[in-house]
């Protein structure tokens, strides 16, 4: 018999969007690297300080823009109360991550989980049970219909230029209010407002990748201005782009 609650820590190459399920509530932590998931018509980044709590059985999608390292954790359903919601994305506190850190040792076994480690995956899902319950603001719509869908894609393409609403209208050939309407009913956002939340996450994926200098990640983005790139993160992440780096570091 599989041990209630297990560790693991693996390193993939990228990968294109693939079905994640799993039969245990999984916490997924990327330790190194950025994971896209995508679950009920919205769309999330998974960078380093940064978890998923999955509930046991919800498909997810699962696409790797660059090579990830990931620790793992996965609880029987039996071992603790479900998620707060089948998916969200939040921040690790120090606690978090040392509880993730410790639980590392105790890996898939026939084996029963000594007493200590029973209370250490106990006291690993209570911390991150309830930090799920304040998810992170960084998401995007992924859409329902097609068009939509369709307009997404191409607006993600053009993110390191000028991006024309109109052009984008013409592309998945819908006249621009029949597409503004679109992304109203099925986002409840604007076009622009979209528009914004994928620069920020695109650059939380730069922020990732290396240690490059932050006006050239605001120029990656389609930003002109350092000014506006940085009220824009700071908008909708609480924090600059230099302390949002600086949280992916122990």
């Amino acid at each position: 018999m599989t041990r209630e609650a297990y560790s693991f820590v693996r390193t993939f190459p990228a990968e294109p969007v693939r079905e994640l399920r799993v039969d245990r509530h999984y916490l997924l932590c990327a330790s190194a690297g950025v994971l896209r998931l995508e679950a009920q018509g919205q769309a999330w980044l998974l960078p380093p300080a940064r978890a998923a709590l999955i509930e046991a059985g919800r498909p997810i999608q699962v696409s790797i823009p660059q090579p990830v390292t990931t620790a793992s954790v996965l609880f029987d359903p039996g071992f603790t109360a479900a998620p707060p919601a089948p998916l969200t994305v939040f921040d690790l506190n120090p606690l978090a991550r040392a509880l993730v850190d410790e639980c590392g040792a105790y890996g898939e076994s026939d084996e029963p989980l000594p007493a200590y480690a029973r209370t250490l995956f106990a006291a690993l899902a209570a911390v991150t049970w309830r930090l799920a319950e304040q998810p992170s603001p960084v998401v995007v719509p992924a859409g329902r219909s097609p068009e939509l869908r369709r307009a997404l894609a191409a607006t993600e393409r053009q993110l390191d230029g000028e991006v024309n609403f109109e052009d984008v209208a013409a592309e998945v050939g819908l006249a621009p209010r029949s597409l503004a309407r679109r992304f109203a009913e099925e986002t409840g956002l604007t076009w622009r407002a979209v528009l914004r939340r994928m620069r920020v996450l695109r650059a939380i994926e730069e922020l990732a990748a290396g240690d490059a200098p932050v006006t050239r990640i605001a120029h990656t983005v389609g930003y002109t201005s350092l000014s506006a790139f940085n009220a824009a993160f700071l908008d909708l992440t609480g924090r600059t782009p230099t302390e949002y780096r600086a949280s992916f570091r122990p």
